[in-house]
């Protein structure tokens, strides 16, 4: 059955949720917060494996609320393309560390995962059928520029964090009223 790309994006709406920028508040707070213990390296390492429980983690938040965000499976190509663009973050995180050698500085590790996770909402938003994604990620991208080039040593990696978790909370109301279109 051929759907209208209005159809499409009204689909899209109505199986889409608020869970994920949950879960990224989360992780993003508490890189903040362990930003305040570990050493840049350190803190490095842990914005790695924890870019990697925001998915499973809003899984979840969607479960505790009564929901299943993964119910709307794969019939709508705008859920297959969001779900493509997550791979693609996936894959840019490869890049970001491949680049990363000794003698480099570890918080640019956390700048890039504040930027490269931003991207998402690029195409998150362009299904929805809004510019909210789009301003979200530039937004977003700017803010942890600015922290990472202005903000000292020894609170460099938790002002990225802040930054995202800045972002995240300046668009939720934006795409909240996005998806009740």
């Amino acid at each position: 059955m051929d759907r209208t790309l209005n159809e499409l994006r009204a689909d899209f709406r109505r199986t889409s949720s608020i869970e994920m920028p949950i879960a990224g508040i989360l992780v993003w707070s508490l890189l903040g917060l362990a930003s305040l213990r570990l050493t840049p390296g350190a803190l490095a390492t842990v914005t790695l494996y924890a870019s990697g429980a925001i998915f499973p983690l809003s899984v979840l938040i969607g479960r505790l609320r009564g929901r299943n965000i993964l119910a709307g499976g794969t019939s709508n190509p705008l859920t297959t393309m969001f779900l493509q663009n997550l791979a693609l973050v996936v894959l840019l995180w490869i890049l970001l560390i491949a680049t990363h050698r000794d003698g480099y500085d570890p918080l640019a590790l956390v700048l890039g995962g504040g930027v490269i996770m931003g991207l998402i909402w690029i195409g998150f938003g362009w299904a929805v059928g809004t510019r909210t994604g789009l301003y979200h990620a530039i937004g977003r991208t700017l803010l942890c520029i600015a922290a990472y080039a202005l903000v000292p040593a020894p609170w460099t990696g938790g002002a990225i964090c802040a930054a995202v978790v800045i972002a995240y909370l300046v668009t939720l109301p934006f795409l909240m009223r996005d998806l009740a279109r």
